[in-house]
């Protein structure tokens, strides 16, 4: 009896332990939130756990049941459903199999995982269909894609999505022995509707300009992309009839004659456009679209509003630009780059201080215009070296003067954008000065009106920093850009020099001479000395003179001159 009753207690106590196992699983799978269906091919035996009725309101009873299945995926994914439920069906078919799927009335992404456990003569013996909600993975994967491929500001393709299509595109051309145009898009004076609007009307002009591109992109043989800040790109593939860069171009400029709706105002905007075209014009997707942007950057040099094809006079062009960047590369600098020195008077022609001019005799000897290899160096680094240099040698010049001379004269330095915007440019000039023992107030730095587009708060900040410091400060070519009298109140400068431009115009027509005038006077009532630049003749000199203007530089005075003509002219100062 007692032996009994032992073996009752012993099934007892495995039962519970069962019992309690099952339970421990039975949490496990409930806990997980996944579904889980279940199929015994010898005692064909199939049930469905865990949170079925989460994902599909269908009673599992028999396998034939799990075509039910298919009522809830959307049919381009039910072939891959399908593979993965009757993944048995061959007799040397795969243990496990795997498929996600889109169910119709609802945007949930599941993961199916299907696995059979056969017996040692390799015969199916359980099966086990596993379902996961991955929805919140794949719109983790969406977004990461979006970022990844997207512009954030204007929904369209970003620089690294459009270089993969066009890619594909050119594969694609060459089997088919096919053309395409990609149009590299400017939006004209864009940095001065950010610096005078702000960045969000800028933002929105961006937003609205990318939706305009969006709409002409009707099937995926034509594409378009941000590039960055207010460049854009569009792509034709096998351009004809209204399906032609140059009727995008023309409708896209139809529509521009209509102003943007930005906040509480009106915005016009015009565009450069500059074309290139597979296999002509290059053979890779960076030098089709670099080559694009090439003749973009030409005609909004030359034209503006336009557009422009890269051909031969381009290429011509290009190559030319490409030889000098890369001898500007290999350039030392000692040995090729030199400074030439042009004199400012007073309009009393009295001796003020010079003007330093970067001049190039590269390695075959021949003198480069500053005017062709200036903006080469301004797209890549080394117009920040360049800069630097030029500083340097003008304030170790100055210093020696001073000593051989015992004078003191302003060194003017123009100082172009990039050079400007680096971090260390004070601390680095101010090093200079202190090295070679020269007053601040002797260095004057002239700076562009490019200069002031790029981030009009933070250049006040450094100007009124050199002013602290006593450097003086000068805009360059003033008259003929974007910068207004009110914009230009604002600016901590000392000097303004007038564009020869309209030095050039005041003794052909009086109009032009009235501006002048009323330039000066302005300038001086802003508190501004001025400063003619272009001066090349007796009368203008004398005009300026009447209307007030205080210092005058051209070649009536003096022309750019080398380091030791310069010193005879210094000497001749001085017994003067």
């Amino acid at each position: 009896m007692d032996e009994y009753q032992y073996q009752i207690d012993l099934l007892k106590a495995l039962n519970q332990k069962v019992s309690g196992e099952c339970e421990k699983y039975v949490a496990l799978i409930d806990a997980s939130g996944d579904a889980f269906l279940y199929y015994s091919y010898g005692e064909d035996i199939c049930f469905a756990t865990g949170n079925w009725e989460q994902f599909f309101d269908i009673q599992i009873k028999s396998f034939h049941d799990v075509s039910k299945l298919f009522s809830y995926v959307k049919e381009e994914d039910a072939e891959k459903l399908r593979e993965v439920l009757y993944i048995d069906k061959d007799g040397d078919s795969p243990s496990s199999a795997t498929c996600e799927f889109c169910k119709k009335d609802a945007e949930q992404w599941i993961q199916c995982d299907s696995h059979v456990m056969k017996d040692n003569a390799g015969k199916p013996e359980k099966k086990l269909l596993y379902f996961r909600d991955i929805s919140k993975f794949r719109k983790q994967n969406n977004d990461l894609a979006y970022l990844a491929y997207y512009d954030s500001l204007t929904g369209l393709y970003n620089r690294n999505r459009f270089l993969q299509e066009i890619e594909q595109w050119i594969d694609k051309a060459s089997r088919e022995k096919a053309i395409f145009g990609v149009a590299f898009i400017n939006l004209n004076d864009f940095r001065k509707i950010n610096s005078g609007s702000g960045v969000l009307v800028g933002d929105e002009l961006l937003r609205q300009f990318g939706q305009v591109l969006l709409k002409f992109c009707v099937d995926k043989t034509m594409i378009c992309a941000h590039m960055n800040g207010d460049a854009f790109c569009i792509a034709i593939y096998d351009p004809y009839g209204e399906r032609t860069i140059d009727h995008v171009y023309h409708k896209l400029v139809e529509r521009l004659n209509n102003p943007f709706i930005l906040a509480d105002s009106q915005v016009s905007v015009t565009i450069s456009v500059g074309v290139a075209e597979y296999p002509e014009a290059a053979q890779t997707a960076s030098e089709l679209i670099e080559r694009a942007e090439i003749v973009m950057l030409r005609e909004k040099r030359e034209g503006q509003n336009g557009i422009r094809y890269f051909d031969a006079p381009v290429i011509y062009d290009y190559i030319q630009n490409a030889v000098i960047e890369h001898k500007l590369n290999d350039a030392v600098f000692e040995k090729e780059f030199l400074l030439f020195y042009q004199p400012q008077y007073d309009t009393e022609e009295r001796f003020r201080g010079v003007e330093a001019l970067i001049r190039w005799q590269d390695e075959d000897g021949r003198m480069v215009n500053p005017g062709d290899f200036i903006p080469i160096a301004e797209k890549s680094s080394l117009i920040v070296s360049i800069g630097k240099w030029v500083l340097e040698k003008a304030i170790s010049t100055l210093a020696g003067w001073k000593q051989k001379f015992g004078v003191s004269l302003v060194m003017a330095v123009n100082i172009s954008s990039v050079h400007f915007s680096q971090d260390d440019f004070v601390p680095h000039l101010m090093e200079l000065i202190r090295k070679y023992e020269v007053e601040p107030e002797e260095i004057e730095l002239e700076i562009a009106e490019s200069v002031l587009a790029d981030d009009f708060e933070r250049v006040v900040r450094k100007l009124e920093l050199l002013q602290h410091y006593g450097v003086q400060t000068a805009v360059d070519n003033f008259g003929v850009g974007y910068l207004s009298f009110s914009r230009l109140g604002k600016l901590p400068v000392h000097t303004v020099k007038i564009d020869k431009s309209l030095i050039g115009g005041m003794l052909k027509e009086e109009a032009g001479g009235i501006v002048v005038e009323s330039m000066i006077a302005m300038l001086g009532r802003l508190g501004y000395e001025t400063m003619a630049e272009g001066v090349e003749h007796q009368n203008q000199l004398d005009r300026l003179k009447k209307i007030g203007c205080e210092y005058v530089q051209g070649y009536l005075l003096g022309r750019p001159a080398p380091e030791d003509a310069m010193e005879i002219l210094l000497d001749k100062q001085i017994w003067e």
